[in-house]
């Protein structure tokens, strides 16, 4: 394949002991697009032009925060800011009510918030990268069947990246093998997501004075799984 292919961190998280091996993917493409942003990269013009031009989101500013480079953040949000003040002042002028909130024609203003309030400097360095991941989980369980068995013994899937790795096989998988990957992936999510119900419900039983004696099982860390599964662990650093 000519696009770059990325098997080492695809089979690490993989052979990782986690409710969601997808998960463990993005964080750690989180982790590295956060430090690249805080390294000496945000002092070259290239990188400072994209970051002036499209922002952060909230939870990335959030994370942006704890590199605990107060110079370098206060750096990017500034000239970040002094283009937002100049685009907004220059897109604004002679604007009327009538023309910025016509229901069928978005002014060039409005576009502009909505591309600004919609955008993240981060998050656009992960996806890109995230979609090869998501690829090469495709290309290897079409192609390595030692990854194949990995595969079906892992513990699933948060909901999100369960849609994700369907939604995508069809642009890499075909026949037989889009096939095998389909119930495979319904099977393992399933399985995962009922064994983890089925410790949340004797981790509520738990609270019960009546149980109060039994044995915790698998349950004691139940809750944190289920948020994994449910609310997806992706943006826990």
């Amino acid at each position: 394949m000519k696009e770059q292919l990325y098997t080492i961190p695809v089979n690490d998280a993989f052979a990782k002991d986690c409710e969601c091996p997808i998960c463990e993917m993005y964080k750690e493409l989180e982790k590295n697009a956060v430090e690249f942003t805080m390294g000496p990269s945000y002092m070259e013009d290239d990188i400072r032009e994209v970051t002036d031009k499209i922002g952060f989101c909230t939870e990335h500013v959030k994370k942006l925060l704890k590199m605990e480079n107060k110079l370098g953040i206060s750096l990017i949000l500034h000239s970040h800011m002094v283009k937002t003040n100049k685009d907004i002042e220059k897109l604004s002028q002679g604007g009327k009510a009538s023309t910025l909130f016509k229901k069928k024609d978005i002014s060039p203003l409005t576009d502009y918030l909505n591309n600004l309030n919609n955008s993240c400097y981060v998050c656009n360095k992960i996806e890109e990268t995230f979609r090869r991941y998501i690829r090469t989980v495709h290309y290897l369980w079409d192609k390595d069947d030692s990854f194949k068995r990995k595969y079906e013994g892992s513990k699933g899937f948060c909901t999100k990246h369960y849609e994700a790795l369907l939604v995508q096989a069809k642009d890499n998988l075909s026949g037989a093998s889009l096939d095998g990957f389909i119930d495979a992936t319904n099977r393992v999510y399933l399985e995962n997501m009922k064994r983890v119900t089925d410790d949340l419900e004797w981790f509520i039983d738990k609270f019960d004075y009546r149980h109060k004696d039994e044995p915790w099982k698998n349950s004691k860390d139940a809750l944190p799984r289920a948020i994994t599964k449910t609310v997806t662990d992706e943006g826990n650093m």
